[in-house]
């Protein structure tokens, strides 16, 4: 077994670089070298990240240079009432629609306000949950000589779908090319790929059936690639176009929660939580030039992205979501509390990246919705409606603890 001191030494006399440890030693004795040298560089102790339960050899597809882990506190909430397409489908309690949802988080009290807002849900009947629209996308950016190569290039797009399809898909066995629609701006034209990636989040899929397709365009077009990327996706950054069009899977929850449940357990009125949120949500959403038009929806995303493996930078999309409170009048003269929240852009998965890491599997074990789905992409949008409905849930909570007047006192309660 190679000694990692001999490691350390190798790397200070120059003789090896951080990232080539593992071409030496095993995965873990590569990470402990790499402790050891920053711990003497920077006199700093790293017993808890060494203190790792898996395999460093297992997180080799998922990171460079490791040292050890980051240990976020993860809890549970739910069970999660979801009356979804798919996640009736699923086996492991889904017949009854309750999930317990895995929640990873720093944020003191964001698991009793969602496990609140889930009480209450229950309480009502559930929640249903719809994914409505799927498409991974990937905009590559080309140069032409003008608007007349332009054209020229969308029409023979527009003519060709099934020759670009064709070639994207060559570079995959579970990948399908949706739509690509030409967007114009000068001398460039970015052709926004949209694809079925079944269960899994798809970018990389996406992104190497994407360059596929490419080679066809510079051949047969007047047009060339200048970046497989031209932001027009757009991944990883705030976009009105994933707001309108969505990316991933735009997924939508809503509940009817009577009024009597709203007073009784959120201690406001169906009134004065439509209210908060057409003033809060929706007007200083407006006034503030928001892309997302609600509460705190990125607060579960970011929980659940984290617990259960995805790319926790894609919270930036996800935050595309609108919340929408109406009060409705019933018969007898009481008033319900219409309440949904809609996911432009989800970006989510069941298999590849961080979701093959042990501590994220086992979160997605606890879901049923670990791998691939039967048929295939039925457990990412099962994943997709439990999230929308914890989100919608967190809403829910915020927002009646917001017309309560109830925020500040719920935190001091907690010690948060």
């Amino acid at each position: 077994m190679t000694d990692p001191e001999d490691l350390v030494e190798r790397v200070r006399e120059g003789e090896l670089r951080l990232h080539e440890l593992e071409d030496h030693a095993d995965h873990d004795t590569a990470a402990e070298a790499r402790r050891l040298l920053l711990e003497r560089e920077t006199g700093t102790e790293l017993e808890a990240i060494g203190d790792y339960a898996f395999p460093a050899e297992a997180a080799e597809p998922n990171i460079e240079n490791m040292i050890g882990a980051a240990q976020v506190p993860m809890g549970v909430v739910g069970p999660v009432p979801v009356n979804g397409e798919e996640t009736a489908a699923n086996d492991g309690g889904a017949a009854a629609g309750d999930y317990y949802l895995p929640l990873a988080t720093t944020e003191g009290a964001l698991l009793a306000s969602v496990n609140r807002g889930l009480g209450v849900i229950r309480s009502a009947g559930g929640a249903d949950a719809r994914v409505t629209k799927n498409g991974m996308t990937r905009a590559p950016v080309f140069r032409v000589a003008g608007v007349a190569e332009a054209a020229e290039t969308v029409e023979w797009v527009d003519d060709n779908t099934e020759a670009l399809a064709e070639a994207a898909e060559s570079t995959t066995s579970h990948g399908e090319l949706i739509d690509v629609e030409p967007y114009v701006v000068g001398d460039s034209v970015y052709l926004r790929f949209a694809y079925d990636t079944k269960d899994a989040m798809g970018m990389n899929m996406a992104t190497i059936a994407t360059g596929e397709a490419c080679e066809i365009v510079e051949r047969e077009t007047p047009a060339d690639l200048v970046a497989l990327s031209g932001n027009l996706c757009s991944d990883k950054k705030p976009a009105a176009i994933n707001a309108v069009e969505g990316r991933g899977r735009s997924v939508t929850a809503d509940a009817v929660i009577p009024g009597e449940l709203v007073e009784d357990r959120l201690h406001t009125t169906a009134e004065a939580i439509a209210e908060a949120n057409t003033r809060k949500n929706l007007t200083g959403s407006a006034k503030a030039g928001s892309l997302g038009f609600n509460a705190h929806a990125a607060n579960v995303v970011a929980a659940a992205f984290l617990a259960t493996g995805q790319d926790e930078a894609q919270v930036v999309e996800a935050a595309n979501a609108i919340t929408t409170m109406d009060a409705r009048e019933r018969e007898d003269g009481t008033t319900d509390l219409y309440a949904s929240v809609s996911l432009a852009s989800l970006e989510v998965g069941t298999v590849g990246g961080g979701t093959k890491l042990p501590t994220q599997a086992e979160a997605l074990e606890v879901l049923g919705l670990r791998g691939g789905g039967d048929p295939p992409g039925s457990n990412a949008d099962a994943l997709a409606e439990i999230i929308a409905v914890g989100a919608l849930a967190g809403e829910l909570s915020l927002l009646g603890a917001l017309s309560s007047r109830h925020l500040a006192s719920a935190h001091e309660d907690l010690g948060r």
